[in-house]
């Protein structure tokens, strides 16, 4: 599953057949709506990072769509992607022990 937050600025003059339009698409939820500013908040729920990609394309697409961003994305068991925490990285602060040893020599 994957999930994207994907900010949208509209035109103004065609602001609800926008809104009509981009609500039908597939796997798409209008999270938050700004109508004075013309901006939208969409969150997306794809099987895939591709079909997310080809998500985002489609908002893209649609008559009346300025612009749309990807600027939040979560996925959870998607095994091409995860991988295992490297043995080195100190998981408490995040800095690897090479990096650690660097900083405090002592």
């Amino acid at each position: 599953m994957n999930l994207s937050g994907i900010a949208v600025s509209v035109q103004p003059q065609s602001y609800n057949e926008t809104m009509e339009l981009l609500d039908a698409l597939p796997g798409i939820e209008i999270h938050y709506q700004d109508t004075d500013s013309a901006r939208v908040v969409i969150v997306q729920e794809a099987d895939s990072i591709d079909a997310e990609v080809e998500g985002l394309k489609r908002i893209k697409a649609v008559p009346g769509v300025v612009v749309a961003e990807l600027v939040y994305h979560y996925f959870a068991d998607d095994q091409d992607t995860n991988s295992p925490t490297p043995p080195d990285l100190d998981t408490a602060s995040g800095i690897s022990d090479s990096v650690l040893q660097r900083l405090n020599p002592n």
